[in-house]
């Protein structure tokens, strides 16, 4: 099979290098890619969101699979533009994709169909919102921008003014642009995070191994929210009987609430979920694997990925048995903004340390060097029987890594 993976970062490269294991992959394109995926794949330069161009490529080259794996294409209907012309994608259409896209319309769904959620209010006016949150007077509140903004739309204030502030930003200064014309509001919830994604054909949803990310840019959970710094799976925190109870009352439910809205969603679903005193609850969904929760699932994963998006496209997931290797997973990446052009060193594929791979997101490929070219630059990611061991590991093999301005967290797996 010739397979086109669309997209260019750190995600991207964790699931080429595991279709790559396929012996069904003959010949993998990317679009359009970085450096580090230009060693495991021929990079395409089209940009993510040239349907038209994506979609040329796809027949001029006889692709039997496209892989549509960044938010905004799919909200945009990248996938819908593929199968108008029968070319087969994993991934979901635009409707289904608003479930990420618009967390106003994710969370009405959880409310009309009785998915746990936070409690919340949308607000399409700054000055209502404000009014709203100086009423309320209850701190930390969480304030969401409706659309995407590149997993960094949501600000957790610790005060009103702080809340204020927020509204401010997002609504009329525009931080996220049109993504910020209505807000979310919603009380902060408390309890251990827990990532979850799942694969599901709109019928049957298969939960994929747990993980934990760490968002903060600094040790001990301080600094800017970001995109991800670092993640682990499994989940020191998610048990046989919560992964039970969340399948019970949140995956299916969504799933079929899905398709009750006439949206039925193919592809992977990312649950970003809460463990509360009151029972799980949904912080926020993904239409898509997420980043950096990626590069800690994938690598754990034994069946073979082409066959699991057949299955999905052909709404034959539940004939599938999808397998996991045992153990434990752990991933460092460096998500603030670069210097581009900065040369690399210490960089071998598998991190120089036995069972660690590094895979790229903002890295450029000349003349056999490696440059910094944009904001997470990294992760690398480790495996190995114990949690312990694989931080290790992944530490061992950063260490290895040197570039001007390097930064990573040190407490990434950390349980307090």
């Amino acid at each position: 099979m010739k397979i086109l993976m669309i997209g260019s970062g750190g995600r991207e490269h964790a699931l080429i290098k595991k279709l790559l294991e396929s012996p069904k992959c003959t010949k993998l394109y990317c679009a359009p890619g970085n450096g580090g995926i230009s060693r495991d794949a021929e990079i395409v330069n089209i940009g993510v969101m040239d349907k038209e161009n994506m979609v040329k490529f796809a027949k001029d080259n006889a692709i039997d699979l496209v892989f549509v794996a960044p938010d905004d294409p799919l909200a945009a209907g990248m996938v819908d533009a593929f199968q108008a012309e029968g070319i087969r994608a994993f991934g979901p259409n635009a409707n289904a994709a608003i479930i990420e896209a618009s967390k106003v319309f994710s969370k009405n769904l959880m409310k009309k169909y009785g998915i746990p959620t936070a409690k919340y209010e949308v607000f399409d006016d700054p000055e209502k919102a404000i009014t709203y949150v100086k009423a309320e007077n209850t701190v930390p509140v969480v304030v969401k921008a409706d659309g995407l903004a590149l997993g960094k739309g949501v600000i957790i204030a610790q005060t009103i003014d702080d809340a204020v502030a927020a509204i401010k930003s997002i609504m009329e200064d525009k931080q996220f642009g049109d993504s910020g014309n209505n807000i979310v509001i919603e009380e902060f919830l408390t309890g251990p995070e827990v990532s979850v994604l799942a694969f599901t054909d709109g019928k049957c949803v298969k939960p994929m191994v747990s993980s934990k990310d760490h968002k903060r840019a600094y040790d001990n959970d301080e600094g800017l929210n970001t995109g991800g710094m670092g993640t682990v799976s499994p989940n020191p925190y998610y048990t046989d009987a919560l992964a039970e109870e969340c399948m019970e009352t949140i995956f299916k439910p969504t799933i079929e609430a899905m398709n009750k809205e006439g949206r039925p969603f193919k592809g992977c679903l990312y649950f970003g979920l809460m463990m509360t005193p009151n029972g799980p609850k949904v912080i926020e969904y993904n239409a898509r694997f997420g980043d950096p929760e990626a590069q800690v699932v994938l690598p754990r994963l034994k069946t073979d990925l082409v066959d699991i998006c057949e299955a999905v496209i052909d709404e034959k997931l539940s004939d599938l048995d999808i397998e996991w290797y045992d153990g434990a997973a752990a991933c460092g990446g460096y998500p603030v903004s670069y210097k581009k052009g900065i040369e690399m060193f210490g960089m071998d594929d598998k991190g120089q340390v036995d069972g660690a791979i590094v895979y790229h997101a903002g890295t450029k490929y000349e003349n056999g060097k490696f440059y910094t070219n944009g904001g997470r630059v990294l992760g690398v990611t480790a495996t190995a029987a114990t949690l312990d061991e694989a931080l290790e590991k992944a530490y061992a093999a950063v260490d290895k890594i040197s570039f001007e301005g390097m930064h990573f967290r040190h407490d990434i797996g950390r349980t307090k």
